[in-house]
């Protein structure tokens, strides 16, 4: 049952620092249930193919799919990154790569069947726009050739203003790409310098001019907090130049220093990081900043102009997740190609080798490079469904449960709705005979009321949610392009 838009419409206060404090932890941003760090070697090609075959001949076989592309090339490194990527300058690298890409989607064409209609796509990275013109030509070419993509199709591509200029964006436009995601982090001289990405407001703002004048449906700006030499003073001032640029969309992220996990963070500074409580007032100041600015504040880390879809979306009951984050279309199988991607087909999850050499040889020998993954068992689903109502509604219901998996919510979810009881305490959520209903406030935390209802979570105390929160540990940074 979708919530009463009535419900959706808040007008959200900006929360109080002792609770940002408390509950604005890592953990998993949901784009999926399981997370990623719970898939296994187990789940291997051959149960990849047994579910893209069963697909072909199931109910979904008629629905719309999305399709993810991930091209990991990037001329230089930037310190924060956590994504998988080949830093090189060595532009020829591409051409063996879009030949993988081709053998991959006649392997992925072979299970499915007839071309399968798709009407989301996404190309991430990495940087997408380290191919040249006849390259991203090519690729669309090959994409149109295996599956039917829908005249309504969201397109979308991540961009690194620092790669581009106004006629690639009009090439861009020419192969039917509608939406820009500008990969901006930050304004700041000094903070870009400290992370070896420098770009200019000027320069940024001359895309985005351009890009509106030749009819980009819409233009996402992403951001980081917590980076280092960041003040709450400058990042304020980078909301403001990002608030008058008019992004659609802005995606707002934490940054996660793991210099044991990804090599390139090594560079910098542990000591020039800002400082919790700083981190705090960035994301408090941020989420004024742009509430102010006329944002509707989305959920987790994301804010839509109130015209915006997305933000429609919100305030009908509409939304969706998926790794993309938040989502206006229904949720639907998503095939993903390229070194590292994460596919989704039916109740199951498969991500592909993570190294080009190992996804080379896989496709060499005729197989998905799939690496591993998970089939999802009758728990993950019931938990899925939860959290991901929590996550895109606010809203639990407990009718919607008991239909699709015959169990009694109240009962199956005894110790997580007790514990929601002190987050209730504390204006999150509000308990009621047959649903949780997140507050405006909670809104701000839904991350961690959904925590709440994973049970691996449980398995592992390190990353278990507390009467107080969750501890502080990092999220996964998975979203497209950002894979474990």
């Amino acid at each position: 049952m979708r919530p009463d838009p009535a419900q959706c419409q808040w007008d959200p206060a900006i929360p109080d620092p002792d609770l940002l404090r408390r509950f604005d932890v890592a953990g998993p941003r949901y784009t999926s249930y399981p997370t990623a760090d719970r898939f296994h070697g187990g789940h291997d090609a051959v149960a990849a193919s047994e579910a893209l075959a069963l697909r072909a001949f199931g109910p979904s076989a008629s629905q719309p799919l999305s399709v993810y592309v991930h091209i990991p090339f990037c001329e230089s490194v930037c310190y924060y990154c956590a994504c998988n990527k080949v830093v090189t300058r060595h532009h020829e690298r591409a051409t063996e790569y879009l030949k993988a890409l081709e053998t991959e989607m006649g392997l992925v064409l072979r299970q499915l069947g007839e071309r399968p209609v798709v009407s989301q796509l996404h190309f991430g990275g990495g940087t997408p726009t380290f191919l040249c013109d006849a390259e991203l030509s090519g690729l669309m070419a090959l994409l149109h050739k295996h599956f039917r993509i829908a005249a309504d199709a969201e397109v979308s591509i991540e961009v690194d203003p620092r790669t581009i200029d106004v006629a690639r964006l009009r090439h861009l436009r020419s192969l039917g790409i509608n939406r820009l995601s500008y990969g901006v982090q930050d304004f700041d001289p000094a903070v870009q310098k400290a992370v070896h990405r420098e770009q200019s407001v000027e320069s940024v703002a001359a895309l985005m001019a351009a890009a509106r004048e030749m009819g980009f449906r819409s233009i996402n700006v992403d951001l980081i907090y917590g980076l280092p030499l960041q003040t709450p003073i400058s990042f304020a001032r980078t909301i403001d130049q990002v608030a008058t640029l008019r992004p659609d969309r802005v995606a707002l992220y934490g940054y996660a220093h793991l210099p044991h996990r990804f090599k390139p963070q090594r560079r910098i500074e542990a000591s020039a990081l800002p400082v919790a409580t700083d981190k705090l007032r960035m994301l408090s100041g941020a989420i004024a900043g742009f509430i102010a600015r006329g944002y509707s504040y989305i959920g987790m880390d994301h804010f839509a102009l109130a015209s915006d879809p997305l933000a429609v979306a919100k305030r009908e009951g509409r939304l969706h997740r998926n790794f993309q984050g938040y989502s206006t279309q229904p949720d639907c199988d998503l095939i993903a190609l390229g070194v590292s991607a994460i596919s989704k087909v039916g109740p199951s999850f498969a991500q592909n080798l993570k190294t080009l050499p190992e996804y080379y040889a896989a496709l060499r020998e005729g197989r998905l490079p799939v690496e591993r993954g998970l089939k999802l068992d009758q728990d993950d689903l019931v938990r899925r469904d939860a959290i991901m109502a929590l996550m895109c509604q606010g809203r639990l219901e407990f009718d919607p449960i008991e239909r699709s998996h015959g169990v009694v919510t109240a009962d199956y979810f005894a110790p997580e709705l007790e514990r929601l009881r002190r987050m209730e305490a504390d204006g999150l959520v509000t308990l009621e005979p047959r649903a949780v209903q997140v507050t405006p406030t909670g809104w701000f935390f839904v991350r961690a009321v959904a925590m709440v209802f994973d049970r691996y979570l449980r398995r592992d105390p390190a990353t278990s949610a507390s009467a107080g929160g969750a501890t502080d540990v990092p999220s996964s940074p998975v979203r497209f392009s950002r894979i474990l």
